[in-house]
């Protein structure tokens, strides 16, 4: 944390300090979630600012920067910023809404810079993740994995989808997620078709596909992670699409490496799909990156100029899917590494069958 502190100062100017808003971005340089907070960095000094709902605990985790307490928070930042000699204040130009940037220039007794700087050196910082980092994040693949796995054998013809949701989020919590990392997207049959389905009272029956988007949050950290498997019996036709996207995310996986581009990455996966005939059936991104929030750069589409650089994690997610009749995505979250990736998931991708 206090490395990631050093880091904005050396952007800040004689005279500037650095204003923090955004929940991520606090979480990221203090390990404290928590909203409605402030961090304020100045030369001489670097703070946690929340109010009485939050300090106690606040103070008792939070070891990278003073913490301090208001009623008011403009006060307590022109009163930081007057003990600190700082006549500039830069914002995060692309957290702050239209209202809040008004409210700071009106409140604040300094000026408001809101160009890119900070904003980028905290998305810079971010994109690529530190060991701490990655261990959460695998924890956290771990508890989605363990409640996967256990909730496979609790799947069955005349199960709903929301009930496959709810035990999946109540065994995530027992094995020690915080949260979900999203809404579970737990569908069957013909749902399969749609990428964010919403789980119902659906219930299963033999022959369908059922399409598992799961994730938990570990220490604010995320994991996202995408089977599809089968109940009974499967077509011909749901068996070579499974095949079809399976090869396109392996592909995509086998592209992964420092320096190949997002783009890239989602060409080698669409291209398989394309020359299979179902390109107009694959919607989406390939990817995205995952960590405090569960879609984040780098991304893996047909527009992204994201280069990969070692330590950067991203998801590789190719899917086809035919309305009215069913879907299939298969989802790896990996870290990129300077000669391929390590994959967080450790489950196997062929088609299982109930």
């Amino acid at each position: 944390m206090k490395e990631r502190i050093l880091r904005i100062r050396e952007i800040l100017n004689e005279g500037e300090a650095a204003l923090i808003t955004s929940d991520i971005c606090i979480t990221y340089l203090t390990g404290f979630p928590h909203s409605e907070g402030y961090v304020l960095i100045t030369e001489k000094s670097c703070n946690l600012l929340v109010d009485f709902r939050y300090i106690e605990a606040a103070e008792k985790s939070v070891s990278s920067m003073s913490v301090v307490s208001f009623t008011n928070a403009f006060e307590k930042i022109n009163e930081l910023l007057e003990e600190a000699g700082a006549t500039s204040v830069v914002i995060e130009n692309e957290a702050v809404t239209l209202s809040a940037f008004e409210s700071y220039k009106k409140e604040i007794k300094a000026e408001i810079i809101a160009d890119n700087k900070l904003s980028k050196l905290l998305a810079d910082m971010r994109i690529v993740k530190t060991a701490p980092e990655i261990e959460k994040l695998k924890k956290a693949q771990k508890i989605a994995e363990e409640a996967y796995l256990e909730v496979l054998n609790f799947v069955k013809v005349g199960i709903t989808e929301k009930e496959i949701a709810a035990r999946l989020e109540y065994i995530m919590k027992l094995k020690g997620a915080e949260k979900v990392a999203f809404d579970l997207i737990t569908v069957t049959g013909k749902k399969t078709s749609l990428p964010h389905g919403v789980p119902s009272d659906n219930k299963v029956q033999d022959g369908d596909f059922i399409t598992f988007d799961i994730g938990a949050v570990y220490d604010s950290y995320h994991s996202d992670m995408t089977r599809t498997v089968a109940i009974g019996n499967v077509s011909d036709k749901q068996r070579k699409i499974y095949d079809i996207v399976l090869k396109a995310h392996l592909k995509g996986l086998s592209a992964v490496k420092a320096g190949v581009s997002g783009f890239d990455v989602d060409k080698v996966s669409r291209d398989v799909i394309r020359e299979a005939g179902y390109g107009e059936y694959f919607g989406h991104s390939t990817g995205h990156g995952v960590g405090l929030e569960i879609h984040e750069p780098p991304y893996a589409s047909m527009k992204s100029k994201d280069i990969l650089k070692e330590g950067m994690t991203l998801t590789v997610e190719p899917g086809i899917y035919l309305p009215d009749e069913f879907g299939v995505r298969i989802e790896d979250t990996v870290l990129v590494t300077k000669e391929g990736f390590e994959t967080f998931a450790s489950m196997p991708k062929e088609l299982i069958i109930l």
